[in-house]
């Protein structure tokens, strides 16, 4: 039963005021965090239209998928995390913003192959599983009174280790490597959301003005985004029929 105000202690209302602010912070991050997520799904299958008519690829297509320029799309959106991540201090939170929904646009066009690899039912099944795992995890992130600090040097050095083995697999073709790596990687991304759900609470900061507070909330939004697409991918490379 909620107390009255009337019948507070002054810390007792302090806390109830932090409380309130720490979830509309935290809706902040998840509400950025979905937008992001509409961006990418909106633009990767529009661009899967306009890319194949007919069955065949379009002018679009081969430009996006065959021609030099399909190394740009796919490397831009890494350098643009890295420089978004090392920049948004001295963004103002709507510069930020922006930023944030270009990326997921660029994310959304270089996802947009996975509806010519995958059946779109599977892409869609497998969509809600990820959504499924994210919740459950970051719900844990959230709610769990154990520190996961020291998760999240393990799961950084796991996250390298994925890294290092999809390069090395992109050479040999390896289907038993990418099952390993798409297994791994579920741990390692599910593990990541309840890690940074935890961080991004932690981040929150009562004093912090509005501005501060937005710009904390975009770049909690764009971790756990990379956590949900990349768990996503991991998971369809386990579970997607391909076409």
């Amino acid at each position: 039963m909620a107390l009255d105000p009337r019948m507070m202690s002054r810390a007792q209302a302090a806390d109830a005021h932090v409380d309130v602010g720490l979830r509309q912070y935290m809706l902040g991050v998840y509400n950025h965090m979905t937008i992001g997520l509409a961006i990418t799904g909106l633009i990767a299958l529009g661009a899967s239209f306009l890319a194949i008519q007919g069955g065949q690829l379009t002018g679009f297509g081969y430009a996006i998928y065959v021609s030099p320029l399909k190394w740009v799309i796919m490397l831009a959106p890494i350098g643009m995390v890295f420089l978004f991540a090392a920049r948004i201090q001295s963004m103002a939170s709507s510069t930020a913003q922006t930023v944030f929904w270009i990326y997921a646009a660029l994310m959304g066009l270089s996802l947009s192959s996975i509806f010519l690899v995958y059946t779109g039912e599977s892409i869609t099944r497998v969509f809600f599983i990820a959504a499924g795992m994210f919740a459950g995890t970051s719900l844990y992130g959230y709610t769990t009174k154990k520190d996961l600090t020291g998760m999240g040097s393990f799961l950084f050095m796991g996250l390298i280790g994925i890294l290092i083995a999809s390069v090395v697999n992109i050479f040999l073709a390896s289907s038993a490597l990418q099952f390993g790596i798409s297994v791994i990687g579920v741990l390692v991304f599910a593990g990541l959301t309840a890690y940074d759900t935890q961080s991004i609470k932690n981040d929150y900061w009562e004093g912090d003005d509005s501005e501060t507070q937005a710009k904390k909330s975009i770049y909690g939004a764009l971790r756990l985004y990379l956590d949900f697409i990349n768990l996503f991918i991991m998971l369809l490379s386990l579970f997607g029929n391909r076409e």
